[in-house]
């Protein structure tokens, strides 16, 4: 009891943090426990393990703590006691204004949220004063509602009531006039005159007081027989007879997966207004069912009736409704007269209105086409409630709610299976029917139309039906029976929409990736981005694109198919459409490569594209995720051979700067395959150059060595001296990685030559970085410096951050090698710089750590700190994706560990030693092994 004792403490509270002092107080009052406020640790796990999220940590916990104390943080939460407060607020306004039915009606709300004693058997002050609190208020509220019931004429209900509150509190003076006043009512004027009697001796005899002047008042008036005083002015109208009216549709079929929705649907609403909640989604989705759903639930606390209409929006046989003729359904199911003569949307309105002011309805909207069909039908009376379903966001109204219902979860979607199909058959093949989920896209109405078809067919199979629905073709034909069919209720959405949209819907199902932006359909469309995103905004708004972020789009997976469909019947808009989607992807790629659009020498050039620079284009390359591949696939399947090797050339460079070399060997790969039919025969070579790259950086440099050498053969048989140049260059950074430097230099000044003759000056920096990395290597430190020198005029006059970052980090070791800390500080520091401007993980890291070992002398404590960063960038790299991961650990522990031997701190220098060459795989890194083993040396005999 004490654990909800301290939830209720959080709720009552929740206005801002509840101190550990006052959580005591609260709870335990005088007696507090021995170990003080270390107890409440305890209750509010318990109580995080009953009501938090699985997964929730501290931060998102609905307990937070901080500040000596804990907060309840809990989005939409609503306690009994704010609905209480509503309804006794709406009570006491209606009583004011003389309407005591409205009134008695809220104070019965109000007193049905009672069960029992409130806050039974809590323990503290806390739920002691509010559970004495909200019994006084009770005794008030059924003192209002008795109240109303006498000046509506009803007093012979309220005298069983009535008299078992003044037996239990005998001295309460209003009360026992309330009393009197309803025996009065009933003939009983004996009896009032009694309980008069009885109170004034009891209050002479326990108090020493006579009764005050309202309830002598009473007495008087029950003597003199004063009506107008006792029962009211007029004489208590009887209601007018009317029938409460049930019109929800029977039967809305089994529902799945939308436990929340439906909590959402059927939470408390206000009740002095009217509520309105929409439900939006693309077709099929299941909002009728799930707003039906709701509807039954909610339909006891509207004691007036629970109306529906169908409105019809995309009916196939039959019109929209307009307003005025549902009005005219509307008014006559509520028993209004004279309905059918009213013509006038502004008459029918007024009507709807003022026949529903006092009533407290339930009112169900489906399928709705826009605001202006659904405002003339809200009710006015307040406590009403409407649901409103629709393929639109209805932004023209205010509503208390909005939800937009998606395709089920896959458990949701293969459970509403196993209910259609029979729990036996479906649960014989669980991975058919969990494929047969994802084929159905979650979309319920292709979910039921799955579960008739095998329903009708008794010998089909789960993955039967899986065969049968392979491809797009095989996929519409089976989600269609009877008159249910998917691409149908599609196609309705579609009709309807202006040619623009429609245009643009069609288009939108030949983008290649599963998410898409402005960029591209306002290049497929030939349009200004701004105009594409208005589109774009205009399809979310039906319900027929969803928004998964800010400024990114996507289908839901049938309605791509269908959109794809559409897109085929229209064959001269596909051709020109795809390329200048491919031709945008090409331009990001070739503006984000740290080559430079100059150094791609042979397909389009960027030119009027809508990215404003390199940043731009690697940002926008970003958004695509995983799904650049998708791109360079689309392409060779298309037969667009020469765009599917120039994109994959051009993203080689932007994956390999991110570690992401799973999908640039596939992205490459995919274009091989299509790279005999390319008319661009520089891609023969310049592939195979881009696949040495890969496994380059990958550490396998036999491999980068082979495929750089068929490349050079390649590039010397076409004359293709650029891809020649790198391919030269290339075998001499795999035999440099080899241990065969002074072998690699013949090659790399070849290179050198030949990239100056064809003007890469991407190429020749990089050329000149690795011949300068070779002589440092050999101890020619002023040669490595002259070429590092010059490799640094060529990326400063190409100005891109990976070139000018190497260049700079080449010229640090070498300062760094020679005992020049200072000046091999500077030069790491500018290479940082460079590298924030795409920020790769990796090179953040390793920068990092050369910057400890230059601080290493001068300034330890601001050394151990860049080192304990980079270990933390380092955890945040995926060592199944980086294949440096072990090493770049060995070398950050090991500098580490040196700067802590330099400061005199060798056991921690030693834990750093131990934990780099305890690494699995720590031998296979030679030197960085060495490095731990001679540190670890040094802190052993230190």
């Amino acid at each position: 009891m004490r654990r909800q004792a301290v939830l209720v403490a959080l709720v009552l509270r929740r206005s801002g943090p509840v101190t550990y002092e006052q959580l005591l107080d609260d709870v335990w009052g005088t007696h507090p426990p021995k170990s003080g406020h270390r107890v409440l640790p305890s209750y509010i796990f318990a109580l995080r393990k009953a009501l938090d999220l699985p997964g929730a940590g501290p931060k998102t916990s609905v307990i937070r703590s901080g500040g000596g104390g804990y907060r309840f943080v809990l989005d939409n939460l609503e306690l009994d006691t704010a609905v209480l407060e509503a309804h006794t607020q709406a009570a006491r306004r209606a009583k004011d204004a003389g309407d005591l039915a409205t009134a008695a009606d809220r104070f019965t709300a109000a007193l049905a949220l009672f069960r029992g004693e409130p806050l039974t058997g809590l323990p503290g002050p806390l739920a002691r004063g509010e559970r004495q609190l909200l019994t006084a208020r009770r005794r008030s509220l059924q003192a209002g509602r008795l109240e109303c019931l006498v000046g509506l004429g009803c007093a012979c209900d309220t005298l069983d009531e009535l008299a078992t509150l003044t037996a239990a509190d005998p001295l309460n003076e209003p009360l026992l006039g309330l009393r009197m006043r309803a025996l009065y009512a009933v003939e009983r004027q004996d009896e009032a005159l009694k309980a008069f009697a009885t109170m004034r001796v009891r209050l002479a005899d326990e108090l020493g007081v006579d009764p005050g002047q309202q309830l002598q008042r009473v007495h008087e008036a029950v003597l003199r027989r004063e009506d107008a005083f006792l029962l009211g002015s007029t004489p208590a109208r009887p209601a007018r007879i009317r029938r409460v009216v049930n019109d929800l549709p029977g039967s809305v079929g089994h529902i799945d997966g939308r436990t929340h929705e439906l909590n959402l649907l059927t939470a408390p609403a206000p009740s002095d207004t009217v509520s309105l909640t929409t439900v939006d989604g693309t077709a099929g989705v299941g909002k009728t069912t799930l707003v039906l759903h709701a509807a039954r639930q909610l339909r006891t606390d509207y004691p007036d009736g629970c109306l529906h209409a169908d409105l019809r929006a995309h009916s196939e046989e039959q019109q929209s409704l307009t307003p005025q003729r549902v009005l005219r359904r509307l008014l006559r199911t509520l028993g209004e007269p004279n309905s059918e003569a009213l013509s006038d949307l502004d008459e029918l309105t007024a009507a709807w209105r003022t026949a529903t002011s006092s009533l407290r309805l339930l009112l169900v909207l489906d399928d709705v086409a826009n605001a202006r069909q659904a405002a003339p039908l809200l009710p006015a009376g307040p406590g009403s409630r409407v649901l409103i379903t629709s393929r639109r966001r209805l932004v023209e109204l205010d509503t208390d709610l909005r939800i937009t219902l998606e395709p089920l979860e896959a458990s949701g979607a293969v459970s509403l299976l196993r209910h259609l199909v029979g729990h036996e058959r479906a649960d014989s093949e669980p991975e058919a029917m969990g494929e047969l989920a994802r084929l159905c896209d979650g979309l319920p109405l292709a979910l039921r139309i799955v579960g008739a078809r095998l329903q009708t067919r008794p010998t089909w199979t789960p993955a039967f039906l899986v065969e049968r629905m392979a491809g797009d073709e095989g996929r519409l034909a089976e989600l269609s029976a009877g008159d249910r069919s998917v691409e149908a209720a599609f196609s309705l959405s579609y009709d309807q929409l202006p040619q623009r949209l429609q245009r643009a819907f069609r288009t939108l199902g030949l983008v290649p990736t599963a998410e898409f932006d402005k960029l591209a359909l306002a290049a497929m469309l030939g349009c200004p981005p701004d105009e594409a995103e208005n589109v774009l905004e205009g399809l979310v708004d039906v319900s027929l694109l969803q928004q998964p972020g800010p400024g990114r789009y996507r289908f839901h997976d049938l309605v791509r198919v269908h959109a794809r469909r559409l897109a085929q019947a229209t064959p001269e808009e596909q051709a020109p459409a795809r390329t200048a989607l491919l031709r945008l992807y090409l331009d990001a790629g070739r503006l984000a490569s740290d080559w430079g659009p100059g150094g791609f020498p042979t397909g389009p050039q960027p030119d009027d594209t809508p990215f404003s620079d390199w940043q731009h284009a690697e940002r926008w390359l970003d958004t695509a995720g995983t799904e650049l591949p998708d791109v360079v696939a689309h392409a060779a399947e298309l037969g667009e051979a020469d765009h599917a090797c120039w994109i994959a050339e051009a993203l080689a460079d932007f994956f390999l700067r991110r570690g992401r070399y799973h999908e640039c060997r596939a992205t490459l790969e995919t274009a091989f395959g299509c790279a005999d039919e390319a008319t661009d025969r520089r891609m023969a070579p310049a592939l195979r150059s881009g696949m040495g790259m890969i496994d380059l950086y990958q550490g396998r440099f036999e491999e980068g060595r082979t495929w750089f050498a068929t490349a050079l053969y390649i590039s010397r048989q076409n004359g293709e001296a650029r891809e020649e140049a790198r391919a030269l260059a290339g075998l001499g950074a795999a035999a440099f990685n080899l241990g065969r430097g002074e072998e690699a230099i013949p090659q790399l000044t070849d290179a050198l030559v030949l990239s100056e003759r064809v003007d890469d000056r991407w190429l020749t920096g990089m050329t000149l970085s690795v011949l300068g990395t070779i002589h440092h290597h050999h101890g020619r430190i002023e040669t490595a410096l002259d070429c590092f020198g010059l490799a640094y005029t060529h990326a400063e006059t190409s100005g891109r951050p990976n070139l000018l970052s190497q260049t700079l980090y080449c010229i640090g070791e070498v300062h760094l090698s020679q005992g020049r800390n200072r000046e091999a500080y500077g030069m790491f520091r500018r290479a940082l710089d460079q590298v924030a401007q795409s920020a790769p993980t990796f090179q953040h890291a390793h920068l990092l750590a050369r910057l400890g070992t230059a601080q290493e002398t001068t300034d330890p404590d601001k050394a151990l700190s860049l080192h304990h960063e980079a270990l933390s960038l380092h955890e945040q790299l995926d060592p199944l994706k980086e294949p440096h991961y072990d090493r770049l650990e060995m070398d950050i522990r090991c500098r580490l560990g040196q700067t802590y031997a330099t400061a005199g701190r060798l056991r921690e220098g030693r834990e750093q030693f131990l934990a780099a060459l305890a690494i699995p795989g720590a031998e296979s890194h030679v030197f960085e092994h060495a490095r731990a083993e001679s540190g670890l040396a040094t802190c052993r005999t230190t």
